[in-house]
């Protein structure tokens, strides 16, 4: 999956998905192409949204958005605690942790060379979502960390552990 560039926190895609679209929008008259060639380098093409593509694109802005998707592997890692050793979850929030401040302090660095006014909203919304889970980390870490142990025991050897109550409902 593409994970940089622009457009990394909006749409997921890989190279594999990227260039059979802009070959598609291209045959479909939407982008224009033009290669360019560097000495020592294999040519590049370069793609460029034309008028059409530009009407193209505002109609399907124009659509009501979907609800955004959200899936975290540390989340899961959380509410599967009770399984791993109390210093792998320490571990594992100090992690998640300094990534939230890692892409607050990138963020904010974007937004000091930013001057367009939408792009520094959604810059401003990505550094409140980084800051929110940050501050929830914080603040409420030892709820997963100072859990007792003979609890997490009986729990996982009891009928319902947290994952089965959930599927049982």
């Amino acid at each position: 999956m593409t994970s940089q560039g622009n457009f990394s926190h909006f749409i997921m895609g890989s190279y594999g998905s990227i260039y059979p679209t802009l070959s598609k929008l291209e045959a479909e008259g939407l982008v224009s192409c033009r290669e360019e060639r560097e000495a020592g380098k294999p040519r590049r093409k370069i793609y460029s949204l034309n008028s059409e593509g530009r009407a193209a694109l505002v109609n399907a802005l124009s659509d009501e958005s979907k609800a955004d998707i959200f899936k975290s592997e540390f989340l899961f890692l959380c509410l599967c605690s009770e399984l791993l050793d109390p210093d792998h979850i320490s571990a594992s929030i100090n992690q998640q942790v300094e990534r939230l401040s890692a892409g607050i302090d990138s963020l904010q660095v974007a937004r000091g060379d930013c001057g367009h006014v939408a792009s520094q909203f959604v810059i401003d919304y990505g550094i409140s979502l980084h800051k929110a889970a940050l501050d929830y980390l914080v603040q409420n870490r030892h709820k997963l960390e100072d859990r007792d142990e003979d609890a997490v025991l009986d729990e996982i050897e009891g009928e319902r552990t947290p994952l089965s109550a959930q599927a049982a409902e």
